[in-house]
């Protein structure tokens, strides 16, 4: 299997490229708009084509470069089953699984930073059959959890939302072996979380040991802990949300 993490420092997101080259098909999840020409650019050093494009929750801290990924490459676009979204893409229901040659992805659904959120786990058939790595998206991160506030709206308060980021942690993702790579979609400079650490990897084990989101008693601790001292939402919140939800380009402010 072929992966790549891309790291974009000015909005601390991270993105990732992998998949088969033996069978010619890469993915790329939660690509940065700014970062298109690179993803690009890597697929063609490998001779590989990008054919699927994947968005592990609609963004709400930076523009998408899925649409423009997409359109450059012809790739199909996935999102999680109940997106919003309003362009042509596959749906991901909660254990669906994408087979990209001998490298398969699997739909893990973990809302709560976002009310559709999924995490992708990762398995490289070569190497074994068990699986490798999780992207995790913006719901663990490697020294927090992600903020519930952002997508928090109407009858969805930000407290429902942590509730549900704590058992999309405790009943998914920390069930997974303490072995499994975790790549998350931020690191330290984002505003997705907080305390978050500067190297943007980790393992489950590590994380269920030394994050300190999961050092709770309860769900009720964690709600708590994660409501408390949010930093500000992110500039142009609004706009990066209906651009990344219509596929269009946000227009400068």
């Amino acid at each position: 299997m072929f992966f790549r993490q891309l790291l974009n420092d000015s909005t601390a997101c991270a993105s990732y490229l992998f998949g088969c080259k033996t069978h010619s098909q890469f993915a790329v999840v939660d690509p940065h708009v700014d970062l298109v020409d690179d993803y690009i650019a890597l697929a063609n050093a490998q001779g590989t084509p990008i054919v699927a494009v994947l968005d592990t929750h609609v963004q709400g801290d930076h523009v998408s470069g899925l649409p423009e990924l997409v359109r450059r490459t012809g790739a199909t676009a996935y999102l999680p089953e109940g997106a919003g979204v309003e362009f042509e893409h596959v749906a991901l229901a909660d254990g669906d699984k994408l087979r990209l040659g001998n490298t398969e992805t699997e739909a893990i659904a973990t809302p709560g930073h976002a009310p559709a959120h999924h995490a992708y786990l990762v398995t490289d058939h070569v190497r074994g059959a068990e699986p490798w790595l999780v992207l995790t998206g913006d719901a663990l991160l490697v020294g927090d959890a992600g903020r519930p506030d952002l997508h928090a709206h109407g009858d969805l308060a930000a407290e429902e939302l942590a509730r549900t980021l704590y058992r999309s942690l405790t009943e998914r993702l920390l069930t997974l072996p303490d072995h499994i790579l975790l790549y998350p979609g931020h690191y330290s400079g984002s505003v997705c979380g907080r305390g978050l650490s500067a190297h943007p990897a980790s393992t489950i084990g590590f994380e269920r040991h030394n994050n300190r989101a999961l050092q709770v008693v309860d769900e009720d601790s964690f709600v708590e802990a994660l409501l408390r001292d949010m930093p500000p939402a992110p500039e142009q919140q609004a706009a990066i949300v209906a651009a990344n939800r219509s596929g269009a380009a946000m227009m400068e402010a």
